[in-house]
C-alpha cells in the first residue's frame, strides 16, 4: 500500500489527480500540467515534496565519512549552505544524488529521492565503517513544501517577520517563525526558478500549507503537481534520478562533472572508477536534441544513426515553455557534437531530430 504525506487529504480536496509515485499517493496534476507550469514559469507553484527521504548525519567524524560517501568536496561547505552532490557505487553508477544541508561540521541534513530512501540508508549504514556518526532518519516527522517562481518571495514573506531577501540561493535558515510555526526555510529549486523550501513538523504541515495558498491568491500562486515538476526540472536542465543518472548512467556521462571533484584530496567511493574513465575518455554522453518532424519523444525511445542503435532518449516532452518538441538523450559520443543530425525512434519510426545545448532556457 503506498505511503500518505500529510498533505493527501488536502490534494484530494483541492481536485488533485492522485498517483501512486515512488510508493507514495501524490498529485500529478490538480487543474492541468500546462496551467501549473505556466504559473511556476510567470508567478509562483506550490509543491508537496513531503515524500522525500530526510536523513540527518552527526557525530565527530560526520565531515570525513560524507566526504567518503560523496563525489562533491563537502569541506568546501560552509555553515548554512546547501550542496548538491552524488553518492556513487565502485564502479562508478549513482547511488542517488542529493541535497547536503551543513549545520557545522559535526551535522548535515540530507534530503534524498523518496524511490531511493531504504536503499540510500543502507548503503550509508553498509558504509559506515569506523566512523564516529549516527544516522537517523527524520522523513515521518518532516514534511516539505516547495515554492517556486518570480513571485516566491513575495508570497512566503507575508508569513514570516525573517528577512527572506538575505537568504542567498542555495542558504538556509533554521528555527525560523513562519506561519506561526518553527521551520527550516532553504533557497534552492528544481525548477530553474526562483523558489524556497519550507521544512516543518509533520504535525504543522496543513496549517502552513493553507497559509501559503492563501498568502498566494493575489500572486496567481497554484498548487502543481508531479506532472509540471517534471516538466519545468527537465527544461531547468536539472537530472532526474533513473532517467538521466542511474546505476547504470554515471555523473560523468550525464554532464555532471562540476559535481565530482576528482581532485579532492579524500577518496570518495567510486573516485578510482570515475577517474580513470575521465582519462581514458567517455564512451556515452548525454546530449539535448530538437525534433525537427513530428512527434513527442518519450523516455526510453531509441536513438539511431544511420539505421545504427547509438543510444537512448532519457527524457521527452513537447516543452510548455518553449513550445517545441525536445529531449535529453544518452548517446555514443563520437555522434554527440551539437548540430549533428540523429533519428528518435517513434513508434517505430525514425523521425529526424538535431542536436541542441542541453541549456533550454539558456535564453529567456
Amino acid at each position: 500500500m503506498a505511503k500518505k504525506t500529510p498533505l493527501y487529504d488536502e490534494h484530494v480536496k483541492l481536485g488533485g489527480k492522485i498517483v501512486d509515485y515512488a510508493g507514495w499517493f501524490l498529485p500529478v496534476q490538480y487543474e492541468g500540467l500546462i496551467p501549473e507550469h505556466e504559473a511556476v514559469r510567470n508567478a509562483a507553484g506550490i509543491f508537496d515534496v513531503s515524500h522525500m527521504g530526510v536523513v540527518m548525519v552527526k557525530g565527530k567524524d560526520a565531515l570525513p565519512y560524507l566526504q567518503y560517501l560523496f563525489t562533491n568536496d563537502l569541506s568546501k561547505a560552509e555553515v548554512n549552505q546547501v550542496m548538491y552532490t552524488m553518492m556513487c557505487y565502485p564502479d562508478g553508477g549513482v547511488v542517488d544524488d542529493l541535497l547536503a544541508y551543513k549545520f557545522s561540521d559535526d551535522e548535515y541534513l540530507l534530503v534524498i529521492n523518496a524511490a531511493n530512501t531504504d536503499k540510500d540508508i543502507k548503503w550509508m549504514i553498509d558504509n559506515k565503517k569506523d566512523f564516529n556518526i549516527i544516522i537517523e532518519n527524520i522523513s515521518d516527522q518532516t514534511s516539505i513544501m516547495a515554492v517556486q517562481g518570480p513571485s516566491a518571495e513575495k508570497i512566503l514573506q507575508q508569513l514570516t517577520d525573517f528577512d527572506l531577501s538575505s537568504l542567498k540561493p542555495n542558504t538556509f535558515e533554521r528555527n525560523v517563525t513562519f506561519a506561526g510555526k518553527e521551520c527550516l526555510i532553504s533557497r534552492t529549486g528544481y525548477t530553474g526558478e526562483d523558489g524556497f523550501e519550507v521544512y516543518a513538523k509533520a504535525e504543522d504541515t496543513v496549517e502552513i500549507w493553507n497559509k501559503i495558498l492563501e498568502a498566494g491568491k493575489e500572486y496567481g500562486l497554484k498548487p502543481a503537481g508531479l506532472g509540471a515538476r517534471d516538466t519545468l526540472r527537465f527544461e531547468a536542465s536539472m537530472p532526474l534520478y533513473g532517467n538521466e543518472i542511474s546505476e547504470d548512467i554515471n555523473p560523468l556521462e550525464a554532464g555532471l562533472k562540476f559535481f565530482v571533484k576528482l581532485d579532492k584530496a579524500e577518496d570518495f567511493i567510486g573516485k578510482e572508477a570515475l577517474n580513470k574513465q575521465w582519462n581514458e575518455g567517455l564512451k556515452r554522453k548525454l546530449v539535448g536534441f530538437e525534433l525537427l518532424g513530428r512527434g513527442i519523444p518519450r523516455d526510453g525511445y531509441e536513438v539511431q544513426k544511420d539505421g545504427k542503435k547509438i543510444g537512448h532518449v532519457t527524457t521527452g516532452y513537447m516543452s510548455p515553455t518553449l513550445k517545441k518538441s525536445i529531449g535529453n538523450a544518452l548517446i555514443d559520443i563520437k555522434e554527440a557534437e551539437l548540430g549533428n543530425e540523429i533519428d528518435i525512434m517513434i513508434r517505430n519510426k525514425p523521425v529526424k531530430a538535431k542536436i541542441i545545448d542541453r541549456r533550454f532556457l539558456r535564453n529567456r
